[in-house]
This record gives C-alpha cells, structure tokens and sequence, in this order.
C-alpha cells in the first residue's frame, strides 16, 4: 500500500497532536492535524485520513494504524480497513446496506449548478428562499441538494457550472462533511460532463493561468491523429477535476459519427473505428491511472477519475441524423448491418486498455432504439431498457462488469414528441416505478438524473412479488458493489477532502494551459493554400469582416438570443499578428471567419401542425436543399403520439440557419476584387464546401480552439499538421445516400488544386501530409 498525497484543506491551523501506539515491541505513529473544521491523520506507510469534526466520525487503531470509524460502532469493519481492496471492501458494505440507502447508491442527480441560482436545468433554493435573496454562500448546499443527500441516500452529484474552483472546492467540503455523519458514512462520487473547452476569444499568454485548461474538443482531438494527446489530456484533466471534487468523468463519447447529419458529432472522436479506439484508450488510461504517491492499487488513487464511456452501442447511427433526446429522433438505424463496427471504440479501446485499470470503470448506453438490433427476445427499447443489450451483449459478451449508468431522464414521462428531458423509448406504457424494474432486470446499475429514490424501492419490490426477497436482494447488491468500487477505489472513503489553497493553485496553472493550447495548435487542420498565400507575413494588412451570428435555438432546447453583427474573432489579438482595416480596398488579404451549417433538428412542429408529419431534412450546405434522394419509407417509425409510421422527409426544402456565412464568404470575395481570400471554419459536422470553395484561396478548420491558435497558424508560427477526422461531402445527394451505420461511405468534395477532403487529408507547408498517422489510419 503505498502512502498518499496529504490533502489538508486551507483553514488556519489550530494544533497538531502526535499519537503513538506501543505494540509489543513495535512503535507506529499517525499524525493528526486538527482545522477549525476537520482532522487529517497520516499513516506512516499508509493512507491518509480526512474527516470532519462535526460528523461525528472517530478515529480506530489496529496494529499502530488509525482508521475511520465511519458507522460509528466503535468496531473496525471490513469496509472501513484501507489495507484491503476495493472489491472486498465494497462486498462488505454492500452487505451491511438497507434496500433503501442501495436505492441511493442507484441514482446520479440532475444537474447541479454552484450556486445554484437558475439557468437551463432550474433554480434551487436556499433556506427555503431562492439564492439570490437567501444570503447563502455560493459553496453551500441547497436545500435539494441537501435532502437528496440525506433522505434519498443519494451519493452520485452531476456538477455542472460552478463559480470558481474555490467555490467547488469549499462546496465539496460542505457536502462531504454532510455525507460523513450520515449512516455508514459513504462519501459522495461527484462527476462532470466534458468541461475543458475553449472560449473562441480568450488570449494565451505564456505562463499566464486560467480557470481551468483550454483544450480542443473531441474532433479536435481526433484531428491531431495522435492518442498520445489524448491521454495528456486525460492525466491532466484528472488532476484538475479531483481538485475540483471531482471523480468521475461522463465522458469519453466514443460513438462513431457514421452519420453526418447527427447534432452530436463534435462530441465524438470521428468516424474511424480504429482511431475512435485508440483514442477512447488514451482517453480512459489519462484519466483512470494515478502513479507514484498518489497511487492506491491496481493502477487506482488519488489522481484518478473512473471515466464513464458513452454511449453504449454507439449513438452515432440515428435515422436521417435526428437526436435521439427527442422522440423524433429515438430510433437508431442499421442499412448497412454493421452495429459490430459500432462497438469497436467500446471493445477494442476503453474496455482494452494497456494500464493496470483495465476498462472504464463505467458506461453509458444512449437513449436510442437500436432498431430490431435485439434477435434474442425481439424487443424493439431504449437500450438501457434492453436485456439484450446490457445482460446479453455488454454484459455476456464482452465481459464488462463495471458499473452501467443510463442516461439522464430515460424513466420520465413524455408529453410531446418534440418535448425535452423525457426518453422512455419503447416503455411509455410503463409506469415510473416499471421503467425502473425493466432496467434494473436488463443489468443496469443506475439512473441518470433520478434524485427520488421512491421508484426504484417500488422496483424493488416489484422483483421481490416476481422472484423473492433473496433473488432481488443479490441483484440489488450486485449494483451496489459496482458503484461502490468505484467510491473505494479513489479514496475517498479515506480522505474525500480539498485543500482549496492547492485547488486554486491546480486548476487552470500555465503548465497546464499551455498543455491544452499546443493541443489546439495541433488540432487546426489546412485544407487549401493556392499559390502558397499562408503563411503571411506579420506586415500584411488583412480585413476581417463582420460576421452575423442568428438566433438558434441549440439541440438541448433554451431560449436563443437575437441575432447581431459581430467580430468573429477578439480584434485586440488580431492586431498583435497583422495590420487590420475595415477597409477591404486597403487590405492585402480578407480572412472570413465563419462555422459550418447548422443542419437543424430534422422535425418542425408548423410542419407537423400544418397536416404533414413533422419530419424534415438536416442539410449539411448552407443554401437552400430539397430532399429529393431522401429515403421514402423510413426504415424506423412509430410512437404513442404519432399515428403514422413513415418518418420520411423526401420532397421537402430547408435552409440552414447560418446561411448568412455562406453569404459572407460570397460578399468578400467580390469586395476583395481578385485579392486572395482565406477562410476560417469552426466545424462541427461534415459539410458540403462546393458552395464556396472555389472562391476561397485558403481554408483553415478547427474543432472549437481559441482564435488565437488559428492566428498563430496563419501567421507561420507554427505549422499546421491536423488531419480530417471526417470526410467532407460532395455533396447532399451523396449524403443521403450513405448509410447511417457505416464510416467512409461517401464520395468526397474535390478542390481546385485537385485534393479530395477525404478522412485523413490535411496540409502542411510542404503541400499534402503523409506521415506515420496517415500510414495508420487513413483509408
């Protein structure tokens, strides 16, 4: 067992006792460091012990070693012995439970914002008044927060916006503390959607530090071509979130973007299966492995973050593009037969890694109906729902005995097949507390964004009418020792404890944001440089034109705000690369900064209100486009709130949203009267460039870097050497003629230098890239 990092958190220090314990012959010795609200003790050759003053927690002693006594029975239990490993731990613990507090164990909460004050996922409330009129502290729990924790045994927190790092911190600490006292002492596991990208307009300054690191995202990463970045991130990223009170991450996304249409594709790593896997590897290992002192066992500690892998069987396949967070969008498609490929990230990249932790310690299956997927017991659900899925394939299968997490809000009641938030696909009949037993009996451990613990004790005892008391107790524990490895394994039955002066010192320092930027550096991907016009010199005066940013309304729903006129990119830095005018007739060159087509949701509700179904095309241009090769019938239809089964969108029109940056790219190119014009394109999905190509001399994309890393690009100070992660379209017949489930299936747009923006195509200085990643990976 190997001692670990002293967290102490940053109170003034009130006294530091020394205790000695004479065994036989044998002296050990622990150090206790008493705050104004904790104690830290430090084994010699062991762990490190943190806990509050208030909780009622007391110290045990066995053969010179302190422990805590965290159910309070003066008696040291299995679980409570740091000597032994997680799984006997857990099994122990898990043993001990009441139905009720492994019915916590079962629910990761909805979104919690610190404060909680409002925004998209809601306010709270604080003393029973709401934050901004109660007088609380930012890091104090809200009155939610507060019974979920305590009433529901809940102990998995979904953390989302937080004020600062010290906010977090201190919150942590609140929240730990609360936990502590209660029953067994079971500390909370609290988690993070992705949070380390980029703010488009934020300057780099060396050896300046940030609020937390700036990193490019998923596709960036992919772009790079090298799971070596991948994993920097990881083991950084850790580092950050666990001084955040972080420990686990809901990421990797790691479905394969076959489908080019889908709103999720800047999440995913591409659509290359063996890159989407080995970059899911790298992933997993940085954030999962802890090393030298911070180390537990097995690879497991103190630097660790467990990382739930999503989303399981892939997600990337869902009909014409359409999101499966909407009933529109619930059906995943199979034209092509290929769901084995879809597994490929999964299988062959975060469940094989080459570290001591193995796999991911989670997973997350999507929302999705992997449509007549299921050949065993033909049923047509939501794959946490699906017994094939989980028990049969992940489970059977492939061996993974992690933790499985649904997704957040799949055993909630839908009103709308537009509406947001509720997902039961394929159980809408079912009652709460059904869909709970359902997925309990598929072999899923846990329900994302559930704070109530009432329906899954009503699944419970649905289980015990069916099968009896002692069949649905062990499938009970089963879950419970999953999720509870994943506590033990991190340490935080030891010490769940920050020091803030050490956070605010951790998250965001300048190793660590020069770290994410040479990422995003390494991200940004040359497509076209005619007659050499990048790099440019420092002298050259450039007009950067106004861009116009719509309304939109984003996939998760929210109110959007008005369109304006804007500088797309922060002109105060701009200025520190070039001269810039506003002046087209005085510059030497234009730079049009603009993103890829929105291509929508694929339903509008006028449409369906207007006597049609709803249904219509995600465009991938930015000009108007009619459906004509659309599919006519869907291969997938049906729901509660439809009377019709054919999804089809063939023979309608829609216009993307952004068309306005197409317009600008046009309108440049005639102000700028033969005078070169570059491109600038923040991607998010594949995207048809015979539009505009021909009337750009250089186009440069990223996948959400800072504007100062395309500037440092096209000045020449560093060398562009991204790759496509995707393949660019020749066009919209072409993509809807590709099939949903399978990668590299399109014929590419082709320039005017005769380069096709294939998966793998890229520039550097010296003309087309062709190194070691496009010998491995490119098709």
């Amino acid at each position: 067992m190997k001692k670990t990092i002293n967290q102490i958190p940053g109170i003034v220090l009130i006294s530091v006792v020394m205790i000695m314990i004479i065994s036989g012959c044998s002296i050990r010795k622990w150090e206790e460091t008493v705050t104004k609200t904790l104690r830290v003790v430090t084994n010699k050759n062991g762990q490190t012990l943190g806990y509050s003053t208030t909780s009622g927690v007391s110290l045990l002693t066995d053969k010179g070693f302190a422990f805590k006594d965290l159910n309070k029975n003066g008696e040291l239990d299995v679980y409570e012995d740091w000597r032994l490993s997680a799984d006997e731990r857990a099994a122990d613990l898990a043993s001990k439970l009441s139905i009720e507090e492994i019915a916590g164990l079962m629910l990761y909460s909805a979104h919690q914002a610190i404060p909680a004050g409002g925004g998209r996922f809601g306010a709270a409330t604080y003393n029973a008044q709401p934050y901004a009129e109660s007088g609380a502290l930012p890091s104090d729990l809200s009155d939610q927060q507060i019974d979920f924790l305590t009433n529901d045994n809940l102990r998995h927190v979904l953390i989302t916006s937080v004020e600062s790092p010290e906010v977090a911190a201190v919150w942590n600490n609140n929240a730990q503390a609360l936990c502590e006292g209660i029953g067994f002492g079971i500390p909370a596991n609290n988690s993070s959607d992705p949070r380390h990208g980029t703010t488009a307009d934020a300057e780099f300054n060396a050896g300046a530090g940030g609020s937390i690191s700036m990193w490019p995202g998923s596709l960036g990463m992919a772009a790079t071509f090298d799971p070596a970045v991948v994993k920097k991130f990881g083991e950084i990223a850790s580092i950050e979130y666990r001084a955040l009170g972080i420990s686990t991450a809901l990421s990797p996304q790691v479905d394969l973007a076959t489908e080019p249409r889908w709103g999720r594709v800047s999440g995913t790593f591409g659509e290359d299966p063996q890159l989407a896997a080995d970059m899911a590897r790298g992933y997993v290992e940085g954030f999962q492995s802890s090393a030298g002192e911070t180390e537990i066992a097995s690879g497991w500690g103190y630097s660790s973050v467990n990382a739930m892998v999503k989303h399981w069987p892939g997600g990337g396949s869902g009909e014409g593009g359409r999101d499966a967070h909407y009933a529109y969008g619930k059906y995943a498609v199979y034209p092509g037969d290929n769901l084995s490929e879809q597994l490929t990230p999964f299988v062959n990249g975060a469940f094989d890694l080459e570290g001591p932790t193995g796999m991911a310690s989670a997973v997350m299956p999507y929302y999705t109906i992997s449509y007549n997927q299921d050949d065993v017991y033909h049923e047509n659900v939501g794959n946490s729902y699906s017994k094939y899925m989980i028990n049969d394939l992940l489970r059977g299968t492939y061996n993974y005995e992690g933790v499985v997490c649904t997704d957040w809000g799949v055993t909630h009641d839908v009103t709308a097949i537009d509406g947001f938030g509720s997902t039961p696909w394929g159980a809408e009949s079912l009652t709460e507390a059904e869909r709970h037993y359902k997925i309990i009996m598929a072999g899923v451990d846990q329900f994302g964004g559930n704070n109530d613990a009432g329906p899954v004790i009503e699944a419970y005892n649905m289980g015990v009418a069916e099968y009896g008391e002692a069949v649905m107790r062990a499938r009970m524990e089963q879950s419970a020792v999953r999720l509870l490895k994943n506590i033990f394994r991190v340490g935080l039955f030891e010490n769940p404890y920050l020091d803030v002066e050490k956070t605010k010192s951790t998250v965001g320092n300048p190793e660590y944001m020069q770290a994410g930027y040479e990422a995003q550096l390494k991200s940004i991907v040359l497509l076209k440089n005619s007659n050499n016009v990048l790099p440019l010199d420092q002298n050259t005066t450039v007009y950067i034109p106004k861009r116009y940013s719509p309304a939109m309304q984003g996939m998760f729903g929210g109110s959007a705000a008005e369109g304006s006129w804007t500088d797309p990119i922060n002109m105060d830095i701009a200025r520190q690369y070039f001269n810039i005018t506003d002046n087209p007739d005085e510059a030497d060159v234009a730079l049009v900064v603009i993103s890829s087509p929105s291509a929508g949701s694929g339903y509008n509700r006028a449409d369906a209100q207007a006597g049609r179904n709803g249904y219509i095309p995600m465009s991938l241009q930015y000009g108007p486009y009619r459906a004509e090769f659309a599919r006519d019938p869907s291969i997938a239809g049906g729901d509660p709130l439809e009377n019709f089964t054919n999804r089809t969108f063939k023979g309608k029109t829609v216009t993307s949203s952004n068309t306005t940056d197409l317009n600008l790219v046009l309108d440049t190119y005639s102000k700028m009267k033969g005078k070169p014009v570059i491109v600038s394109i923040s991607i998010s999905n594949p995207m048809v460039f015979s539009e505009f190509e021909d009337k750009a001399n250089a186009i440069v994309v990223n996948f959400r870097v800072q504007a100062q890393a395309i500037l440092e690009i096209l000045s020449g100070n560093t060398e562009p050497s991204g790759l496509l992660p995707l393949q660019m379209p020749v066009s919209m017949k072409v993509v809807e003629e590709q099939y949903e489930d399978v990668p590299h299936d399109m014929q590419c747009h082709v320039d005017t230098e005769g380069n096709t923006y294939d998966f793998g195509f890229g520039l550097n200085w010296s003309g087309v890239i062709n190194d070691d990643r496009t010998a491995k990976y490119k098709k």
